[in-house]
């Protein structure tokens, strides 16, 4: 067994068993390995299997993606739906640099990812080929845990730690470098898995000292993200607020909501920061569950960063990373111990008709949402309205941009429907923001992935529009108008998304939009909607 051998059995052993790759020469062990080692190869999923050859299929999924954005996101999509992490596959440092972006969401979204970067043999570093760069250096922005594998007969023990550690500390990116002679010799070991670290409960003196502040009968405000942004989580905030008069929040970018009828709904705190400080305007306490308390995305002349009511205290439930759904449990039990949830009665919008404007558009999807679907919503300024129109659609997930950095919604619907094939993948997609990755549609396609795609093409990096006015930047002239326009030539996502392998229609109004959208859902595999909406401002 060699070292990339050992490598796929030990991430497989520990439930690892989707890379999605991008691969190049130091990575080719690795991309062999995938087909040696199988089923049969393992003796069952025992630690010290001696053997990579057999007749049984491949163990591992190997997902071929064009860019390496696309290979880092659709493993965050992935994670945030399965629960469990996928691995990539990198070629040394300028393919970590490419992926970075959607490493950074994932880092914001506390995903679990086993990213595996290829590197030069251990002996040509010495000679500072044209490829050679600080791995190290490039993957600790991602504030997570790094290893470089010495030799292959520790690969398989190394992999094993990067599995657990990735799940741990809520969540984060565990990067393993394995130079290529590492990869190819031989004496690799399979390892059993290590079981990661259990997430630290919270202390009962917190939950009594934040029950005491419910008690107070001042305003409070109670802001949760991550894990608390599920059902469970959900149940025991509605309870909290019912009892206490409690004004509950999601976090801005969660990365995964669960929403719709028969569950809570919890307004989201705006994107804007003037939105932030209306919702939280007169609240005396704000308590923050599995988040941080909120501040602006960026600085604006003569404006706070921080966006907490001056004058309120803050005060922390449970940390990023702790085991906040069993303490907003235990809040409740102490608050609200009789105090039944309020849900979401079952409400959609009716179709509307007409013209497509940034009001209609989500009502369609608001009228259509079919049962079970995962939203992986880059919809941005367009998006403004979709909670509204589907808040009372059938029970969904939504995936959101939770590090901000765009080029992230296309990629992770592609993994999310790779970890959920049996549910319907819905890409809510800005048009400036899809072309970062638009080379995702071309792996769905590949993989017959049943995503639909809704392009909001109103041909401008609208939001930027906005913000040059917010960062107080004299009017803009027509050279400042060209950075922010994308016309001229106006671009055709239908033949692009054709040429990528993928069905595609145009939509201008409600009646084609919903037309074409009822298709996409009941057809197998990709499609995507050329949505033509003007911007919202």
């Amino acid at each position: 067994m060699n070292g990339a051998q050992s490598l796929i059995r030990t991430l497989v052993n520990a439930g690892v068993d989707v890379c999605f790759a991008n691969p190049g020469t130091s990575e080719m062990h690795f991309v062999a390995a995938l087909d040696s080692v199988s089923a049969s190869s393992a003796g069952g999923h025992g630690a010290n299997a001696s053997s990579a050859g057999g007749h049984g299929g491949p163990e591992m999924r190997g997902v071929l993606a064009l860019f390496e954005g696309v290979v880092t996101g659709a493993a965050d999509g992935y994670a945030r739906v399965a629960g469990r992490p996928a691995a990539t596959l990198l070629h040394l440092g300028p393919g970590l640099g490419n992926g970075l972006a959607n490493l950074h969401n994932a880092r914001r979204a506390h995903t679990p990812i086993v990213n595996v970067v290829g590197d030069h043999a251990t002996y040509h570093k010495k000679y500072d080929a044209p490829l050679e760069s600080d791995i190290e250096a490039i993957s600790s922005s991602l504030k997570g845990w790094i290893r470089r594998s010495g030799s292959s007969v520790d690969v398989g023990a190394d992999a094993a730690f990067a599995v657990a550690a990735s799940q741990e500390a809520g969540g984060q990116v565990a990067t393993l470098i394995l130079p290529a002679d590492v990869s190819w010799g031989d004496g690799g070991v399979a390892v059993k898995p290590v079981p990661p670290k259990a997430p630290q409960q919270v202390a009962d003196t917190t939950v009594k000292a934040v029950a005491e502040v419910l008690r107070t009968g001042e305003p409070v405000a109670l802001l949760i993200g991550g894990p608390a942004c599920r059902e469970a989580g959900l149940l025991a905030v509605s309870r909290v607020a019912s009892a206490t008069g409690a004004k509950p929040f999601v976090e801005t970018f969660p990365a995964r909501l669960e929403r719709g009828a028969g569950l809570p709904s919890v307004e989201r705190l705006g994107y804007l920061a003037e939105q932030v400080t209306y919702q939280l305007t007169g609240f005396k306490h704000l308590v923050v569950a599995g988040t941080k308390s909120p501040v602006s995305f960026f600085a604006y002349p003569g404006k706070p960063g921080d966006l907490v009511p001056e004058g309120a205290q803050v005060h922390t439930l449970a940390e990023p990373g702790q085991d906040v759904v069993a303490a907003l449990a235990a809040l409740a039990d102490e608050v609200a111990p009789d105090v039944e949830p309020v849900l979401q009665q079952a409400q959609r919008p009716a179709l509307p008709s007409g013209p497509l404007t940034a009001q209609n558009w989500v009502e369609v999807i608001g009228a259509l949402l079919p049962e079970g679907a995962i939203i992986s919503d880059e919809a941005n300024t367009s998006g403004v309205l979709l909670p509204a129109a589907t808040a009372g659609a059938p029970r969904h997930d939504v995936l959101t941009l939770t590090g901000g950095a765009i080029g992230q919604g296309l990629p992770v619907a592609t993994g999310a429907a790779i970890a959920a094939p049996d549910r319907p993948v819905i890409a809510l997609q800005a048009d400036g923001s899809a072309l970062y990755t638009i080379s995702a549609l071309w792996t769905m396609a590949r993989e017959n992935l049943n995503v639909t795609t809704v392009l909001l093409n109103n041909r401008a990096y609208a939001i930027l529009r906005m913000e040059l006015q917010r960062v107080g930047a004299t009017t803009s002239g027509p050279k400042a108008n060209e950075l922010l326009d994308l016309s001229r030539p106006d671009m055709d996502f239908v033949k692009i998304a054709e040429g990528m392998g993928v069905p595609a229609s145009r939509a201008t109004t409600a009646e084609e939009l919903a037309d074409q959208f009822s298709r996409a859902l009941a057809e197998p595999g990709p499609h995507l909607i050329d949505a033509l909406v003007p911007p919202l401002m």
